[in-house]
């Protein structure tokens, strides 16, 4: 397969489409984040990258905190507007009709719409470039019930997450396989 070589850039796709919150439960603000992820396991830490003149990277290393609010396809419309206009200028928990919730372990708060929040306490700050990156502890987890099953198994495939991929929203498609399926043992049931 001929492959053409472009100039190094940032085409890793698909990426997830986060809400970000920080700031206070008084005056709260939104960023909407595509530069994310989980960097380990034990302690549980991830990293949002933001442009340092944005109005939320100066609020995120003031206190020292955020929340990722995970996006679904009902939310495309208020993480498409979270990511193209300025707190300093709007609220945007009133301008995109989100409900400002309070943190179980942070001043900021989590997004009521959102089916999970990561409370995160910021660990770090490298300076990148473009982007500052706050590399986090992630304090707490706050799953939507809705998504429990009775043995409390998280099953997020029930509310539709989003990706983000070159510019366009995508929803989340069907189920693959999981973990360890190259190497699982068939089930001789299933040979038949």
């Amino acid at each position: 397969m001929h492959k053409t070589i472009w100039k190094p850039g940032t085409l890793l796709a698909p990426v997830p489409a986060v809400l970000v919150t920080c700031g206070t439960m008084e005056k709260p603000n939104i960023i909407t984040i595509a530069w994310t992820g989980i960097v380990n396991s034990d302690p549980a830490m991830t990293y949002v990258s933001v442009r340092k003149e944005r109005f939320s990277h100066d609020l995120i290393a003031k206190s020292g905190e955020f929340a990722i609010n995970l996006t679904t396809s009902s939310l495309i419309r208020a993480t498409d507007l979270c990511g193209v206009r300025s707190g300093k200028d709007v609220d945007k928990f009133q301008l995109a009709k989100l409900t400002a919730e309070p943190a179980s372990r942070l001043a900021c708060p989590i997004i009521g719409e959102s089916p999970v929040a990561l409370e995160c306490k910021v660990q770090q700050i490298l300076p990148l470039g473009s982007h500052d990156m706050f590399l986090a502890e992630i304090v707490a987890v706050d799953v939507e019930d809705a998504l429990l099953d009775e043995k409390g198994k998280l099953h997020l495939d029930k509310c539709g997450l989003m990706s983000y991929a070159h510019g366009e929203y995508f929803a989340q498609g069907r189920r693959l396989g999981s973990f360890g399926c190259s190497v699982r043992k068939k089930n001789s049931s299933s040979r038949r």
